[in-house]
Order: structure tokens, then sequence, then C-alpha cells
């Protein structure tokens, strides 16, 4: 109630109190979702300048600078309000000879995940570390809550903020994607391709919603180290990063014909695979005294990955001014939705097979309309509903 005195906001404006889509709700219950983002930069931060170029970017988009509030009957709403940066932008005093600064500033990273953000105040901040670490001169953290806008709109929007090394008045060139023109030139084999799409695109939109609404339900993935433990909130969450190389990544793409998406997929299998094995030869050698094993993975691993996919017409990173559009096919917002990945958790001989069984996942996944099935559940279920799903994703 003191939260709603203080913003004396009427209702019925449309400008300054809006309510949250469905897909923004889902990210407060039953748990608060963030998305954290970390920033390395070539030279240490200016908190004063760094302040005035908030306030002149960031602060410009009215989710910035508007509260999260629940109404009497239950509706949530964004209510415009005043933004103090101070109770946004955090300088913590940091000891520049500190011994471990990568590991600090992922600690940090990681305490950042254990404390929500109050809802008396928008739900975001920044965190600016002035440590010089093995890759950047400073780092930015940045931490905000997933109401506010999905990648695609948050990625957008810094890009807004930055300016070109050529042209410091200029915004960066946002890459377009090249779309085939269709060609009729087929004839009868080409009407038969499509049709064969069209029913596999169906046959597997039904499997994954099958499998979906199972996984909601009873489905539940195999117990492994990596698991997490109920209640969520108590759950110790870490930050580590690695570096690599892109030049790697797609010089390995071009020689196997795949995607980025999949040479990263297949590394992340490649990395659970080797941990697993890990963990679960410690636990033989805790448990029995057994001599080291090549392969101590158990058979028939479940893993899957909740994978948030971009639902909007216009794919790929869009210019920020177009996305603010009423008329936009890539409009602001939280248009995501839920893909079930799922890993293969195995040792192979020749690392390139990660590579080949992530390309076959990916393109099964590029074969279904899974995603924007979820997003109209997320949109049109009951309210039960949702908490049933989101809460089953979280676990």
């Amino acid at each position: 109630m003191e939260l709603l005195r203080a913003v004396r906001v009427s209702k019925d404006d449309s400008e300054d109190s809006q309510p949250l889509s469905p897909v923004a709700r889902v990210f407060h219950q039953p748990h608060n979702v963030y998305i954290i983002i970390m920033m390395g930069f070539k030279t240490p931060i200016n908190p004063l300048s760094f302040k005035v170029s908030l306030r002149h970017s960031l602060l410009k988009h009215p989710r910035f600078s508007s509260l999260h509030v629940v109404e009497k009957d239950g509706e949530m709403r964004w209510v415009r309000t005043e933004v103090n940066l101070d109770n946004h932008v955090r300088v913590p005093v940091l000891d520049p000879k500190m011994e471990s600064p990568d590991k600090f500033v992922e600690d940090y990273a990681s305490n950042l995940t254990k404390t929500p953000i109050s809802k008396s105040i928008p739900l975001w901040d920044v965190h600016l570390l002035n440590v010089k670490t093995s890759e950047a001169e400073s780092t930015g953290l940045f931490r905000i809550h997933h109401s506010l806008g999905d990648g695609i709109s948050l990625m957008s929007l810094i890009l807004s903020c930055t300016r070109k090394v050529s042209d410091p008045e200029a915004c960066p060139t946002i890459p377009t994607i090249k779309r085939r023109n269709p060609s009729n030139s087929g004839g009868f084999w080409e009407f038969l391709l499509k049709l064969w799409w069209l029913v596999l695109l169906c046959w597997n939109t039904i499997v994954d919603g099958l499998i979906f609404l199972g996984t909601i339900f009873f489905l539940e993935d195999t117990k492994t180290p990596l698991r997490g433990l109920l209640p969520l909130e108590a759950t110790q969450r870490r930050f580590v990063h690695r570096t690599i190389s892109l030049n790697d990544v797609k010089f390995l793409k071009n020689v196997m014909g795949t995607t980025i998406n999949d040479v990263m997929v297949a590394i992340t299998q490649a990395g659970l695979s080797s941990y697993l094995n890990r963990k679960y030869d410690d636990d033989k050698k805790d448990n029995k005294g057994a001599e080291e094993n090549n392969n101590n993975l158990p058979n028939n691993i479940r893993l899957r990955a909740a994978l948030m996919v971009n639902v909007r017409p216009s794919a790929g990173i869009q210019a920020f001014d177009d996305m603010m559009k009423r008329d936009s096919e890539a409009r602001w917002g939280n248009q995501i939705a839920c893909v079930l990945l799922p890993f293969t958790i195995a040792l192979h001989d020749d690392p390139l097979d990660y590579v080949r069984n992530a390309k076959v996942v990916g393109d099964r996944k590029k074969a279904t309309l899974e995603a924007k099935l979820n997003y109209l559940v997320a949109i049109f279920s009951p309210k039960y509903f949702i908490d049933k799903v989101n809460f089953s994703l979280i676990q």
C-alpha cells in the first residue's frame, strides 16, 4: 500500500500505467527471474560519465523508469516514476592489488543472484567494478529483471548506447539477414518436397507438444549432480566463464557444414559429459574405493535444457528505434518461448561426434513449431497452468 501511495499515478493514464504482458508475468510467478549481463571495458569506468550516458540512453525506455505494481485485484502493472540513478548504479570500493580479480568478478556476479531488487525502484541495477582482470581493465555487471525484456530487446538497447569507432556520432550498423527468394521452377517434385516438409513439421510439432506436456506433469530428467534442489532460492549459483576464439568456432562450422549454435551446443555437451564422468568417478572411489575407469557415465541419461527462442517474425538483432515502433515486426518485450533441447551425454573417441549429434538435434528442432506453440500456451493458458509451466522449467 505504501508503494501505491508513493506512485500516485492514475490507472487511466495509458502512457504512465500499463499492464504486464502474459509472458512478462511468468517471470514473476512463482520466482523472480533476472538477466545478468557481464561487459568488459578497455579502460576504467568513470561513474559520473556512465550515469550521464544512462540518462540519455537507458532511461529513455519506459520500462527502465517504471515500477512493478500489484493492484488489489492481483493485476500487475508498469507505473512510470522518477529514477534516482544513485539507487541503480553501484560502485564498490575495491583493492586494485587483489590476488584473483577474475574469481572476484565471477563471485560478485554469483552473489547478485542471492538477493532480489527492491520493488520500490525500477527492476534493474548496474555494478561498476574498476578492477583489472585478465581480459578487461574494468567490468560492468547489469542485473535486469526478465519482465523488462528478452535477450534480443536488451542487445538492441545496449547496442543503441554504443557508437562506431570510425564515427563517434553514429550507432553501430546492424547486419541484416538475407532471405532467399522462393523459386517456382521445381514443378511436381518441389511440390512433393514441400508437402513432405509440411507433414514432417506437423508431426514434429505434435510430438514435441506431447513431450512438453509430459515434462510438466510426470516426465523428469535423470537425477544427476547437475540437477538443482528445492527450494530454488536456497540453491547456490556460480558464474564461470571462458573466452574461446570465434574464428575457431567458424572454422569448425564451415568444415562440418553446421551452424555456430550447433558448435556451441556440441562444446556444451562435451563439457557436461566430461564433468559428469568425473563426478561419477569420484563417487565410485568414495563408495567402493574403485580404480579409475575411463567411462563412468550411467546409460541413457536424460538431460534437457530449457532453451529460449525468439518468436518474432523478424529474426536476429534489430535496430532499437525499429523495435520501438508500434507496427514493427520485432517489437520490444518478451517475445520468446521455451524449447526443450535434449543433450547427448556420452564419451566419444572422436570429438567431432559431439558436433554431428548437435547438428542432428538442431535440424530436428528447426522442423517444428514447438516454440510458437509454447508461446501461445503462455499467453492463453489459465494462470495455474502458467505457474506449473514456469516452475517445471526452472526445476
